[in-house]
């Protein structure tokens, strides 16, 4: 009985020191107008695909079960090429918990359009940082590095370097396929754009935006609105800061598309200045929509 008891006591020890993994990543199929392919297939792609993304370690830090990363992934399958080849496009969206309050703050709400893949049901999804397997599962590794890195640099100042580091190595290695979405030359808008424009120094407000309007804004709103708010009023600036440099960078318009409503609603209870200085800053920042951002004022 009493030895009964002690393996009962090792076995709720090592339970409670159990790491949770790093996301909480659900994950959607959707396939409207695809004919033809078994639909059984697309739910054995959204099961493997939440096992790879739920149920891998990456990192070292030990994440308790509420500090997961909360993320949506919606992949559309555009075109079923074959049975077992497709092309199709993934909305990521990265929330970020505001300290003291239920709200989840949206770090980015990023569509990639180029996807294209390869995907038997139970087969294994095999996946290294350095060697190339899938395209997959190299499109898949390289978004969970890049979230863990905007969320850990949404909380401490440049936190997320040694993630980015690991999404630019995927990026790289992917290169030795031949898909596309990953090389310099093949336009302003893909993965390698996206991640090389936050591990440019020459961009480096970007990544202290993040902080700034998170750390040290969103979560100080909750105790101080007013001196929360302050912080975010003078953060706007590190965008201004990075358009003046290169106006079409890819990462400002996704951090840009991400932030645009939260903050015309943070600035909709602002002194007549705050509300002038974001319009000011944004309409510059963001041309096209910059009518959305005199909405502060209704």
């Amino acid at each position: 009985m009493l030895k009964k008891i002690l393996v009962l006591l090792v076995v709720i020890v090592m339970a409670k020191n159990v790491a949770a993994q790093e996301f909480l990543c659900n994950v959607q199929i959707q396939s409207p107008q695809i004919q033809g392919v078994d639909k059984s297939v697309f739910d054995a792609l959204r099961t493997s695909i939440f096992e790879f993304m739920n149920n891998r370690n990456w990192s070292d830090y030990n994440f308790k079960m509420e500090e997961r990363i909360e993320c949506t992934m919606i992949i559309t399958i555009t075109e079923a090429i074959s049975t077992n080849e497709f092309k199709a496009k993934i909305n990521l969206v990265l929330q970020r918990p505001i300290y003291s309050t239920d709200y989840n703050s949206v770090v980015i709400n990023y569509v990639d359009n180029d996807v294209h893949f390869w995907y038997t049901p139970y087969q294994p999804m095999d996946f290294s940082d350095n060697t190339y397997t899938s395209n997959l599962t190299s499109i898949l590794g390289f978004y969970a590095y890049l979230m863990l890195g905007l969320d850990f640099d949404t909380f401490s100042l440049q936190g997320g370097t040694t993630f980015y580091e690991k999404a630019m190595a995927v990026a790289t290695t992917a290169q030795s396929g031949s898909e596309s979405g990953w090389r310099p030359f093949e336009g302003p808008k893909n993965r390698y754009q996206l991640i090389e424009g936050l591990m440019n120094s020459s961009y480096s407000q970007i990544r202290t935006f993040l902080y700034e309007y998170h750390r040290k804004g969103l979560d100080l709103m909750s105790k101080d609105k007013t001196a929360g708010r302050e912080t975010i009023s003078k953060t706007l600036e590190n965008l201004k800061l990075v358009y003046d440099k290169r106006p079409g960078l890819y990462v400002l318009q996704v951090m840009v598309e991400a932030k645009r409503d939260e903050i015309v609603n943070i600035f909709k209870e602002a002194s007549p200045a705050e509300k002038t200085n974001m319009i000011t800053i944004m309409k510059e920042v963001d041309p096209a929509n910059g009518s959305r951002y005199l909405e502060v004022n209704n």
